[in-house]
């Protein structure tokens, strides 16, 4: 199996608890005994999917099919994860009180908020790094000054105030570090989406709140696509692609009427790869045209390993990298904030000794 293969294989797998004729091929694969499960182990692993796939296979009937160690292995891990999930769990809904208390309503985004929400059929299919939860802006230093009164310690400082989201912050005595977001993209596109996410948002039990299906599309994959440049990178992730897919499956949605085209062309080409690599399930509807077909037709190749693509790939996304830097050291003349990160950022030696062997991660956020 190639990389591609088992890409795609996984995330078949992925869908086998809701669209019957996905289990079936799976069946047929699986009845072959074809399937290197070393690379499947490799790749759902680097793509936290891992518990995900497990229990998917498990909900199939399909498990006597995978070598009897494997079986063991999953079920081991998902069980680790199961445990920390229910922890991550606690720990979200006693931020949410303490925050409420002192008159702030986060609003959980990301694994967090889908965990809370109940969007998993079993909680421990979702690999959870952090806490994410956005407050309205003028909030946004008071949750973490609370939180930091609290006990929680902020693991870097030099980007408060520039940054989409608060440094991490790590309690001693909890199992996840947290990200207080006041809002979901960089400066540069935030605006332009032009949509709130304070105006749709659903109210849990226990006070919790996340936000609407539509939104949480939104704010599932365009950090993705923008902050982590995975968009030019042509790089889907299998976690974030089956938040999107079970999302689906909760309501109908709806790409959102986004003003800028230029960002809506980048989620709807986005959107049509984590749709290929699912088999084409009926995710979300999306209208495609030349440019899709072409963003396509560059993802498959460089799965495929195409030699020219990569390259066209690595320069594209080399000429971002120093644009970023540039316009972060031209706001440094105009913009406090940015004045201050640079100002700390070159005086840490890490930057310096990077930079000087070739290595360094520029001034990048």
């Amino acid at each position: 199996m190639t990389y591609k293969d088992t890409l795609f294989f996984i995330g078949k797998c992925l869908t086998i608890t809701h669209e019957e004729a996905n289990k079936a091929d799976i069946e047929k694969l699986l009845q072959t005994n074809t399937v290197n499960w070393d690379a499947v182990v490799q790749v759902s692993t680097a793509h936290y999917v891992f518990p995900a796939l497990y229990l998917n296979l498990q909900r199939a009937g399909f498990l006597h099919y995978l070598p009897e160690d494997l079986v063991g292995y999953m079920a081991h891990i998902t069980e680790v994860n199961r445990e920390r999930n229910t922890q991550i769990i606690a720990q979200a809904k006693e931020i949410n009180t303490l925050l409420r208390n002192n008159d702030i309503t986060p609003i959980f985004l990301k694994g967090t908020g889908n965990l809370v929400e109940g969007l998993y059929p079993d909680i421990a299919e979702r690999m959870v790094g952090d806490i994410d939860f956005i407050v309205e802006q003028p909030l946004f230093l008071k949750a973490a000054a609370i939180l930091e009164y609290h006990g929680y310690i902020s693991k870097n400082n030099i980007n408060i105030g520039m940054h989409w989201h608060y440094p991490g912050l790590v309690h001693p005595d909890k199992i996840a570090s947290v990200e207080v977001h006041q809002k979901i993209l960089k400066d540069d596109y935030q605006q332009t989406i032009g949509i709130s996410l304070f105006s749709e948002v659903k109210h849990l039990e226990g006070e919790l709140t996340v936000l609407s299906i539509q939104n949480k599309l939104l704010a599932t994959t365009l950090p993705k696509i923008i902050n982590d440049n995975l968009y030019h990178k042509k790089a889907i992730t299998l976690r974030n692609a089956y938040d999107v897919y079970l999302l689906s499956i909760q309501e109908p949605i709806y790409l959102a009427k986004i003003p800028s085209q230029n960002i809506k062309k980048k989620l709807i080409n986005y959107i049509s790869c984590m749709k290929m690599i699912f088999a084409n399930t009926p995710m979300i509807t999306v209208v495609e045209n030349q440019h899709t077909t072409a963003y396509q037709k560059s993802f498959l190749s460089l799965l495929e390993q195409n030699v020219f693509e990569r390259k066209k790939v690595k320069l594209i996304n080399f000429y971002i990298t120093q644009k970023n830097r540039l316009i972060i050291l031209k706001r440094t003349f105009t913009h406090p904030a940015y004045r201050n990160f640079v100002r700390k950022r070159m005086a840490q030696k890490s930057f310096w000794k990077k930079y000087l062997l070739g290595k360094s991660e520029g001034l990048g956020v």
